[in-house]
């Protein structure tokens, strides 16, 4: 039985109890920010942040409505950042999570530098990367993780997979019916399956994700060819480290352009 979360982007509030209720959760030190004209904050996805949401404006029907979106690790079925790893630190849980551990990283970034949403982040004071585990502690004992819990409209739900999409899809359905004629269902065929998927009111890149995420040629190329080839020679790791910075210089144009 696979699980999986699921963020109905219709029904959030921005209340932001999520980003609270992580940094509980997780033990996390907060950031020091600026205001930068937004209601935003922290600005971006970081290794003391591992949940955020963000906040849009957009124009419907001659009004200013708002899009607020829930970001942190996707939690891919199969996980670029599983596949890339070369100590193992980076790890997909029987609860369908991806955990990288602190214990086996050596801040190598490939995991970083191979994400097709960009979300693992670097922790220089531990040589580290970091990101969203999914509550693996709270879910391993049969609790719903922590943003779950707190979520006041009940925007986020945790369970069977399956269950999820077939709600989603219902829901995708009456929000069509209400006039949010662009409404859809994101993560259910994204890269095999998201372990976190979305109701989406808009179009993804709208909420500020990836329309069709790929799989970046440098985790191929790390997969296929350097990772066997380290079993065999030495120095494998400053090769992979040039041609995955290499390969994802394509990539990532590509990606901002599509975004456009």
């Amino acid at each position: 039985m696979a699980y999986a979360m699921l963020i109905d982007t219709s029904k959030c509030t921005a209340c932001r109890g999520c980003q609270v209720a992580c940094k509980q959760w997780n033990q996390l030190p907060a950031e020091k920010t600026r205001n930068r004209g937004s209601y935003e904050n922290p600005p971006a996805l970081s290794s003391k942040t591992w949940t955020r949401v963000g906040f849009k404006e957009i124009s419907k029907d001659g009004k200013i409505e708002w899009l607020f979106t829930k970001r942190h690790c996707l939690h891919c079925t199969e996980a670029t950042c599983v596949k890339v790893c070369p100590t193992g630190a980076a790890q997909k849980t029987d609860q369908d999570s991806v955990l990288i551990d602190q214990k086996k990283c050596t801040g190598c970034k490939f995991c970083i530098e191979n994400c097709p949403f960009e979300i693992p982040k670097y922790d220089a004071s531990t040589n580290t990367a970091k990101k969203c585990e999914l509550c693996f502690d709270r879910i391993s004992n049969g609790l719903d993780p922590a943003c779950v819990k707190t979520c006041p409209p009940n925007a986020v739900r945790f369970g069977e997979r399956n269950e999820l999409i077939s709600s989603a899809k219902g829901r995708v359905s009456s929000l069509v019916n209400q006039g949010y004629s662009k409404a859809n269902l994101y993560g259910d065929t994204q890269l095999e399956g998201l372990g976190v998927m979305y109701v989406l009111i808009e179009r993804p890149s709208e909420h500020g994700l990836l329309e069709d995420p790929q799989v970046p040629p440098s985790a191929v190329l790390w997969q296929d060819i350097l990772k066997p080839a380290g079993a065999i020679a030495g120095g494998v790791t400053l090769v992979a480290i040039f041609a995955s910075f290499l390969a994802n210089l394509g990539y990532k144009q590509e990606a901002e352009k599509g975004g456009n």
